[in-house]
């Protein structure tokens, strides 16, 4: 028997819970599934719940993870342990685990990303070992298995868990959607891991093969200090980077990085094929939706990352707009178009996005044959 869904579990950053209800409210309605939103201001998760239960696998086409971009992980919300005693918290949880009947490859443990949940994280480290113990000799964690999906253990406290399940090519690859990755020693500022977290959040690897090469050509506009120009200078790619403001001498130095004084938003595209376009340049959202997508659908770069900063009272219908503006713009001429964005773990008030123009290949009328 398949478990049923009771709605959907989303993390998010604390302080974008309402952005977070809103597109699961949006996704849900476009499916015909109904349903509301419980949360709480900074609570960072959001269980938007529906109102008939309805199965877990058809759950997930409701808000399919890629097309979700305030949400750091999402998994289909199948039961509530709640009360669990402190005598002994395993039996119950293990019980309701197995009661499920699915057999899962992978076990994720999560909180929100709050400081009140990271207290929680002495505790879980000496509880989880028992409830995987269980698992494994029940043959319910089957490790290694890709095509199972992942259960996921989402802890308000330590006596009250949700139990999760997402499938392993539909969620982030990382727990609780958080990226835990390691500051570049040579690295101009921090603002570098937004690029690094972007690469592997938004393209998939055969994209990340074919572009991220040595000898290509990039284009940061609004690149100072050089943190995104970092990025492509440290595998060994070309970098125009376009900001009145100084670079690191560090970055200078390598060579790979030729630094250009002028407005990013004034400045014309080089002669040279490039590659790349990043843009991170504190200004309106819609202006600089305007600028990438001219640059890529008019082929002056073949891809793009850029952020919009968000207005904080306003992130959704902002999004929304820029939606529009890039989609207006390709539409000129009739052309296709690759648009994932999402907020990142080290984005704050900004959102990132990948924009690539979609090449359609002309297929030749055939030439009748003289005879």
């Amino acid at each position: 028997m398949s478990p049923t869904a009771k709605g959907l579990i989303l993390l998010c950053r604390p302080g974008f819970e309402n952005e977070c209800a809103a597109e699961a409210e949006l996704l849900a309605k476009h499916a015909g599934i109904s349903g509301r939103a419980r949360t709480a201001p900074n609570a960072g998760s959001v269980h938007y719940v529906f109102d008939e239960l309805i199965d877990w696998k058809e759950a997930l086409e409701v808000a399919p993870f890629h097309a979700l971009v305030f949400t750091r992980q999402r998994s289909v919300w199948i039961e509530r342990v709640a009360e669990m005693p402190e005598d002994d918290r395993v039996t119950p949880l293990v019980q309701t685990i197995l009661g499920q009947g699915v057999r899962f490859g992978r076990l994720e443990v999560e909180t929100a990303d709050t400081n009140d949940a990271k207290s929680l994280a002495g505790f879980l480290k000496r509880f989880i070992p028992h409830i995987e113990r269980h698992l494994k000799a029940t043959g319910f964690l089957r490790e290694n298995k890709p095509e199972l999906p992942t259960l996921h253990l989402f802890f308000k406290d330590s006596s009250q868990v949700d139990l999760g399940l997402s499938r392993p090519e539909d969620a982030s690859p990382w727990p609780m959607g958080i990226a835990r990755l390691r500051m570049p020693r040579n690295a101009p500022s921090r603002s570098t891991l937004k690029l690094a977290e972007a690469f592997d959040a938004l393209m998939t690897e055969e994209e990340r093969a074919q572009s991220l090469k040595a000898g290509l050509y990039a284009v940061d506009l609004g690149a100072a200090p050089g943190g995104w120009s970092f990025q492509f200078a440290e595998r060994g790619m070309h970098v125009f980077a376009v900001d009145n403001g100084p670079l690191a001498d560090s970055l200078v130095a390598t060579g790979m990085v030729e630094h250009v004084k002028a407005d990013g938003f004034s400045w014309r595209a080089p002669r040279k094929q490039v590659e790349w376009l990043v843009c991170d340049m504190v200004e309106q959202p819609a202006r600089v939706a305007q600028l990438v997508s001219d640059w890529i659908a008019s082929g002056k770069a073949k891809r793009c990352i850029f952020n919009l900063k968000l207005p904080m009272k306003k992130r959704f219908e902002e999004l929304k707009k820029c939606r529009q503006v890039i989609d207006a713009r390709f539409k000129l001429h009739g052309d296709s178009y690759v648009l994932r964005i999402r907020h990142l773990y080290h984005d704050r008030e900004e959102v990132t996005a990948y924009l690539a123009k979609i090449h359609v290949p002309v297929v030749e009328t055939p030439k009748p044959s003289r005879r």
